[in-house]
């Protein structure tokens, strides 16, 4: 029973990540939206609060932020239309490695602690359960995330300074060889915080909501009910890890040469400085694509979970 929840899950998780693969880009995209690059004409915002006694170059304005589909129109004009599956090698290893586990560690943790008499398991379990198996796919697929990331946000580069990947492995591989093996796990912390996050909060309210619409029999249990419950597992997911997600993201992001100081030292000073420099409504930057891509990821995550449960339902 508990190889199958993986597999389950699993599956569904691929499917569901690479149908909503072009939204998770967008949403890239748009979270590193008013962060300065190095190279450029600006400076980037960790640069904008040095002490008085530093030099000051004056930046260029900042362009306009703009929404989902003027950021999707300027990727297939500028890159092409193939621009938007740009690091799906990544998101396919990504659920594999981190979908998987913590699908597949979900489900075991709810045959354990379902109560065998009511064939129900209390929401605070359901949370803890989330918790425990968001944080240990996390750590397991963080090299998968961070490829993803840089392959997704690799096109809004200056050529000159593009990493060109042309796989989730040659990403990896050279991550490796050029910044070292510890590269693979930057922005861990950020990873695993944000997977518990999400974890708890949609597998849990997507139990505990399909639960509420079958016991209150407002649905019967089909596809009304799975989509239903999927879709509000996704918008509470979106809400909860959007901030998280927008300081990943550019962590993750950040390219660190030889001999030069990082952007950021870590995930508070992210924060902070883009706080600073942007706004605390900068952490949620790239919301409206998250819920855009999380609900729809939702839906066909859970839908073909259910589906695939009664596939194998006699395995």
């Amino acid at each position: 029973m508990g190889v199958k929840g993986f597999v389950e899950g699993g599956i569904a998780s691929i499917v569901a990540g690479c149908s909503t693969h072009p939204l998770d880009l967008l949403k890239v995209r748009m979270q590193l939206q008013g962060e300065n690059l190095p190279g450029t004409n600006s400076l980037r915002p960790a640069l904008a609060f040095q002490s008085s006694s530093a030099t000051v170059i004056p930046s260029q304005p900042q362009p306009p932020r703009v929404g989902l589909v003027s950021v999707g129109v300027r990727i297939v004009q500028s890159e092409g239309v193939a621009a938007l599956f740009s690091g799906v090698s990544a998101t396919v290893l990504r659920q594999t490695l981190y979908s998987t586990t913590r699908m597949g560690l979900y489900d075991v943790f709810k045959q354990k602690w379902t109560d065998k008499d009511t064939n129900n398991m209390p929401l605070t379990r359901k949370i803890a359960a989330g918790l425990i198996a968001g944080g240990i796919g996390a750590a397991v697929g963080n090299p998968a995330d961070v490829a993803m990331v840089r392959m997704q946000a690799d096109g809004r580069l200056p050529p000159a300074q593009r990493r060109n990947y042309t796989s989730v492995i040659d990403a990896i591989t050279r991550m490796s060889k050029q910044e070292g093996v510890t590269s693979l796990w930057r922005g861990s912390s950020l990873t695993v915080n944000r997977a518990m996050i999400v974890t708890a909060s949609q597998l849990a309210s997507y139990d505990q909501i399909k639960e509420m619409i079958l016991e209150k029999g407002v649905m019967s249990d089909g596809l009304g009910t799975h989509v239903t419950a999927s879709f509000a597992a996704g918008f509470v997911a979106a809400v909860a890890s959007n901030p998280i997600d927008v300081i990943k993201t550019r962590v993750m992001n950040m390219k660190v040469e030889a001999g030069m100081k990082p952007a950021y030292s870590g995930a508070i000073d992210c924060a902070l400085k883009t706080v600073r420099a942007e706004g605390p409504m900068a952490l949620y930057k790239g919301f409206i694509p998250t819920i855009s891509r999380q609900g729809p990821f939702t839906v066909v995550l859970f839908v073909t979970l259910e589906q695939v449960r009664k596939l194998l339902k006699e395995f």
